[in-house]
């Protein structure tokens, strides 16, 4: 069987996106880990409270020979423009969730609305991501 282990965001500051998705989204760390044999390179994840088996892995843009000056300018434009990744968090309350979070200081790009899919809204991250905060309805079948 395959399972997501976790997904990946690109940011330009691994401190910062930690800052923002702990202090302000309320996830978790799930792992900081440095490994200096890989040029100090750090693995961090976070992860929503009581969903201990997805992470979000939180990654820096790399350099040579990982990713050539071209392509990470590529992939900061995308970011800039909230295109390089986008996560879908679920809530039993949007509108209570969107409140909180505004609370703690998230800037949301759009206010929670009705959608036929559920109660929706959006906000990104310092680095550009598009995050998506959805209560799902309940879609029955005709």
């Amino acid at each position: 069987m395959i399972q997501i282990g976790s997904a990946q965001l690109w940011v330009h500051d691994q401190d910062e996106a930690l800052e923002f998705y702990t202090k302000k989204v309320g996830m978790e760390i799930r792992s900081d880990v440095t490994v200096a044999e890989l040029g100090n390179f750090r693995w961090l994840t976070v992860g929503a409270p009581g969903q201990d088996d997805v992470a979000v892995t939180l990654m820096a843009i790399p350099g040579p020979p990982v990713m050539d000056e071209q392509t990470a300018k590529e992939v900061r434009v995308l970011m800039a423009k909230g295109f390089a990744g986008t996560i879908f968090l679920v809530t039993d309350d949007c509108r209570a969730a969107y409140e909180e979070m505004r609370g703690r200081g998230v800037e949301f790009t759009e206010a929670p609305e009705e959608r036929p899919y559920g109660i929706d809204c959006g906000f990104r991250d310092p680095s550009g991501n598009s995050l998506r905060l959805t209560e799902p309805r309940e879609i029955t079948s005709a």
